[in-house]
């Protein structure tokens, strides 16, 4: 936890913790929600950026911590806003059903599936971003555009699928239908896991050999 906070209270860029909160944009009609992921994405970016030009970097090779512990600080601090833009979210949907926002006409609603998509999307960034990162600790931006490339092939996909008449059951709260959607959600939930896992294990053995 010290790690976190150390993360929250020095290196985390403001901007970003604005965006764990914009899972809320749930409520809002004629939005494609999807985009909410992109901003759970941008949020490393944002991060890691801020942390170079801060020297975040070399502060922390200064405190009695190990490489590994700096690595996993830093995605205990994007791990946190991602699912907390997604835990944000679900109060954000009985909101919407109690303000009677009609059905999402620009894309998929944020259903049982829309979660489980938005956390194979988190998770496959995050496998492409991190690891890319830390084979130098510097270049985020570069990073970012290579793992930005499957994040919106994956956005496109499941904002598209809403579209073919076999999937339509994707976009509906109709409890069969929720019902159909769970399988989708466990595997949202597994990929995230297994993803962010490995995606931590790779980082922290390029980081190692990284010198700083």
């Amino acid at each position: 936890m010290k790690l976190l906070y150390k993360e929250l209270a020095l290196a985390a860029h403001p901007t970003s913790i604005v965006f764990a909160f914009l899972g809320c944009l749930v409520v809002v009609p004629a939005y494609p929600y999807t985009v909410i992921f992109m901003f759970g994405c941008l949020a490393p970016y944002l991060t890691f950026q801020y942390a170079r030009e801060t020297n975040d970097l070399w502060y922390t090779a200064l405190l009695p911590v190990t490489k590994k512990e700096s690595v996993r600080g830093k995605y205990m601090l994007i791990i946190s806003i991602q699912l907390f833009q997604l835990l944000i979210a679900v109060p954000s949907v009985f909101l919407r059903k109690i303000l009677e926002v009609e059905n999402n006409p620009v894309g998929i609603d944020a259903t049982l599936a829309w979660f489980g998509f938005g956390l194979m999307i988190y998770g496959v960034f995050d496998l492409v971003f991190f690891p890319t990162y830390y084979r130098n600790g510097y270049k985020a931006g570069k990073a970012f555009i290579i793992a930005a490339i499957p994040m919106l092939l994956m956005m496109v996909t499941v904002e598209g699928a809403v579209r073919i008449p076999q999937l339509t059951w994707l976009d509906s709260y109709a409890p069969p239908d929720l019902v159909r959607q769970i399988p989708i959600l466990l595997v949202g939930i597994l990929c995230y896991g297994c993803f962010v896992t490995l995606s931590y294990k790779i980082s922290v053995q390029r980081f190692k050999h990284v010198d700083l």
